[in-house]
């Protein structure tokens, strides 16, 4: 896999310029098509690809040799990278939750020993990470929260070939993505060195998350995609009561939903990694560009990972008993996608992110997505006026996500209705273009006609959390209701 990847050029192909602004699209296009059969090696190369950016964005010209090799099409010389954060104390709050120790080497400026213990490091078979840890100073002091973690680059391996003083204490034994090998790992003395300004290494390290969050939406896509394929092949192979499965209206409405849910997200998907290609390339219009991105990638990892695991398993009930069988190979397809609604942000740490990004800059992310929505909307009804009900229902909806921001208090805890809501009138709005085409099929008509049809007003879906005056009271007293916590 290692080979093939390299060869295909699935890290290197948006660093070569060859595409421009399209090379990004075209890396995402051939990385949704290796997922499934890759054996979950597209999570050691997100990974690459993170790494590959950070040095690139921070111009870390002191690790040019690892980025030609992270980068590399030559499978002798292709490297992986790994990416440890998380620690015993907690994944998403690094601030906190990072206890690693840097030492600084007094005979070598720049270079560290760490010390510290890494909870969950995927690719643990990889050539490099980037990692975090505080700096002590003369008197073995460290500074605490996030403002204290320095980004330092690993090579996990001497040129020897034995372990940079990294003890593996042991491999995690998964739910799912078994082919993976998830350590935890004893930093004993690590050789590693600076590669960020000292206190600013999840500044550092958020360059990796963009990337690899949308390679994660790939993964929750390409499995949605794997099941509906399999499903669909199964129902014109599968009698029951004297017709095949797929003669049966009711389970062509079910395949139908599932397929409608995959082309949405896989539409949405595409559309975050052209927006990473015009970033990433400069040009005209780069700056709504920068805007939309930072608010759509959080949005569309939470919404094709929750997604993913609806459809997956849904997709297995379409076999029947047969989909619970070990043996047909299709339990492993539900197991291996739990984990992107999990990886690189749970559905309310990125619901959260959504509306750090609105206040961070003032509100113009959600002002840029306005502006795109409100220029495709216009255009469509130029080019296609029958679709003005679909069109209305879509500027109703982007209204009330507008509006919503006006209400902080009831937004935090609605934050994931907000967040479905950006990702669903931006997937029926790019639906909906593609509906008005000049290639368009019956069948991406049907779909964006049924994508509107199914949307739900935000102020019905808020109802619930408007109606105790705002508090989350009710909330905790119907969760904690009859529960004692033992001392």
């Amino acid at each position: 896999m290692k080979n093939v990847s390299a060869e295909e050029g699935l890290v290197s192909l948006p660093y070569e310029g060859k595409f421009s602004q399209w090379g990004r699209l075209i890396q995402f296009a051939k990385l949704f098509l290796f997922h499934p059969s890759s054996g979950l090696y597209t999570c050691p190369l997100a990974m690459t690809d993170g790494a590959a950016k950070t040095i690139k964005e921070l111009k870390l010209t002191n690790l040019q040799i690892p980025y030609d090799r992270l980068t590399s099409r030559s499978p002798q010389n292709f490297w992986t990278s790994g990416q440890w954060m998380t620690e015993r104390r907690g994944g998403s709050d690094v601030g906190s939750g990072t206890e690693t120790i840097a030492i600084p080497d007094p005979e070598a400026p720049g270079k560290y020993r760490l010390h510290g213990f890494k909870w969950f490091s995927s690719a643990t078979d990889a050539d490099m990470t980037f990692t975090l840890a505080r700096i002590a100073d003369s008197n073995e002091q460290v500074k605490q929260g996030s403002g204290g973690l320095s980004m330092f680059f690993v090579k996990v391996r001497h040129e020897d070939g034995t372990l940079n003083n990294i003890n593996v204490m042991r491999l995690k034994n998964k739910l799912g993505t078994k082919q993976l090998p998830t350590g935890e790992l004893l930093l004993d003395g690590t050789e590693a060195e600076l590669a960020s300004e000292p206190g600013r290494g999840v500044a550092a390290i958020s360059n990796m998350l963009t990337i690899t969050r949308i390679h994660n939406a790939s993964a929750s896509l390409a499995g949605m995609r794997r099941i509906l394929s399999l499903s669909r092949d199964y129902s014109q192979r599968r009698e029951c009561f004297g017709h095949k499965i797929g003669d049966f209206a009711l389970h062509i409405e079910t395949l139908a939903s599932l397929e409608l849910e995959t082309r949405g997200g896989m539409t949405f998907f595409l559309e975050v990694a052209r927006l990473l290609g015009v970033v990433e390339n400069g040009g005209s219009g780069v700056s709504e560009a920068e805007k939309l991105l930072r608010l759509l990638t959080p949005v569309v990892k939470l919404y094709t990972g929750k997604r993913a695991v609806g459809v997956v398993s849904e997709g297995l009930e379409s076999f029947g008993g047969q989909g619970y069988m070990e043996d047909t190979g299709l339990p492993k397809i539900l197991r291996d996608v739990q984990v992107t609604p999990i990886w690189e942000g749970t559905t309310n740490i990125l619901s959260l992110d959504v509306l750090r990004a609105i206040v961070k800059s003032d509100g113009e992310v959600l002002m840029a997505l306005q502006r795109d929505i409100n220029l495709r909307l216009n255009n469509i009804l130029k080019s296609a006026s029958e679709f003005q009900p679909q069109l209305e229902k879509l500027k109703v909806l982007l209204a009330e996500i507008l509006s919503a921001t006006n209400d902080p208090t009831i937004l935090e805890r609605g934050a994931r209705e907000f967040a479905f809501a950006i990702a669903q009138v931006t997937i029926g709005t790019l639906l909906l273009e593609q509906a008005t085409g000049a290639e368009a099929t019956r069948s991406d008509r049907t779909a964006a006609i049924r994508w509107t049809q199914n949307l739900t007003s935000l102020g019905l879906r808020w109802d619930n959390l408007k109606s105790d005056g705002g508090s989350s009271q009710l909330s905790s007293e119907l969760v904690y209701d009859g529960f004692r916590p033992q001392q």
